[in-house]
């Protein structure tokens, strides 16, 4: 993609890989139910409410199911929504890299107002229906919050700054507290210990991710350390520095009360492991170190979780 394009993009223009597309072609009458699992994202929304149980269920006094599944149904549907607005922001940049190309709106299969529409209308029901679903309005306030940092915040300024993943682990730390808050209420300290947790994990996680893909995000224009860093020697010092920081925070449960002894050796042992791949990853700076790092990640957080929870 020639450098000119990009700068195009990076200031708003339109993506020559759709531009000579007209609306008509670009209509969702191609559309496929695959479209509409790739617009929600299943596998990350399931992700969301594996981290909106843990909250709920770890909150203190007796699990209270039936605003659990509230937080479950209000959560999925605002989830579901973020990632088609998500997607509808960044569809020049996705028609830039292989891996999203393919997606609804670069590929063509659907118009920008119709993934607005159904976005919209996901988060603003979501929204809602904590609102009223729920006693108390914290719950479906925090839901809110991750939706407007993720979408105001985030997702421009992952055209701008390396920083953006730190923007970013914001709103993806907040379900245990969505869960947590339908629960209790109210956000107490065992809430902020989950959302540290969820916080520091994503650090070396994302940057797995970006260093694995880096060669297209740099093709799209997006501003990820390793974009900036292709040696990979910052990269893996952060990598190892959040994952270090993760052993102790993830002990914080169990300090509050909320988990009990079996959680805290598993917290050690899998941050250990975790710390161990990024160090391996810092003597040897390789995609398939990267990938190791990115596997441990995938074990260690809903591991961690149901740890918590059984102990």
């Amino acid at each position: 993609m020639p450098v000119e394009h990009v700068q195009h993009l990076m200031v708003g223009g339109t993506c020559p890989t759709v531009a000579g597309l007209s609306d008509k072609a670009r209509s969702a009458g191609h559309a496929t139910s695959t479209d509409f699992r790739q617009l929600v994202r299943p596998r990350l929304t399931a992700l969301v409410l594996v981290t909106v149980t843990a909250g709920g269920l770890l909150a203190p006094g007796p699990a209270d199911w039936v605003r659990l599944v509230h937080a479950l149904i209000g959560t999925a549907f605002v989830a579901a929504g973020a990632s088609c607005l998500n997607q509808l922001l960044e569809r020049y940049t996705d028609a830039l890299m292989p891996r999203t190309a393919n997606r609804p709106l670069p590929a063509g299969r659907l118009l920008p107002e119709e993934v607005l529409a159904l976005g919209g209308g996901f988060t603003l029901g979501g929204f809602l229906y904590l609102l009223f679903a729920l006693p108390q309005p914290a719950a479906a306030l925090t839901a809110l919050l991750a939706l407007v940092s993720y979408l105001a915040v985030y997702t421009p300024l992952k055209r701008r700054t390396a920083l953006s993943t730190l923007a970013g682990a914001v709103p993806g730390a907040l379900p245990p507290v969505i869960g947590w808050c339908a629960v209790r209420g109210r956000v107490d300290v065992g809430a902020v210990a989950l959302f540290l947790i969820v916080f520091l994990w994503q650090i070396p996680h994302f940057l797995a991710i970006a260093w694995l893909y880096r060669g297209q995000y740099a093709a799209a224009g997006l501003r990820v350390l390793p974009v900036a860093d292709p040696g990979g020697t910052r990269t893996a010092r952060q990598m190892t520095v959040y994952a270090l920081s993760l052993v102790p925070v993830s002990l914080l449960p169990v300090f509050l009360g909320i988990g009990g002894p079996a959680a805290a050796v598993v917290a050690l042992t899998l941050g250990g492991l975790f710390v161990l791949t990024t160090l391996r990853f810092a003597a040897d700076r390789t995609d398939e170190r990267a990938r190791t790092v990115l596997r441990a990640s995938l074990v260690f957080l809903p591991v961690l979780m149901l740890a918590l929870v059984l102990s």
